[in-house]
C-alpha cells in the first residue's frame, strides 16, 4: 500500500499542470502551501482523507 496519492490539478495563477504527493497517513485534514512547477506562485492546498483515500483538495491561491 502507498502512503502518498498524487493529485494532479491545474495552477490557480498561470494555469500549468502540476502535481502534488499527499500524504494519506498525514491526518484527515491538512492544509499546506506548495509552490507552482511553472511560475513558482505560492498555492494554499487543503486536503481531506477518509479511510486511506483523497476525499477532497481545494486548490486556492494562496491570498484568497
Amino acid at each position: 500500500m502507498s502512503l502518498d496519492d498524487y493529485y494532479s490539478f491545474l495552477c490557480p495563477y498561470c494555469g500549468a499542470d502540476n502535481t502534488l504527493d499527499i500524504d494519506i497517513t498525514g491526518g484527515s485534514n491538512q492544509s499546506f502551501v506548495t509552490d507552482c512547477e511553472t511560475c513558482c506562485a505560492p498555492i494554499a492546498v487543503r486536503a481531506q482523507i477518509r479511510n486511506g483515500e483523497i476525499v477532497s483538495v481545494d486548490i486556492r491561491r494562496e491570498n484568497e
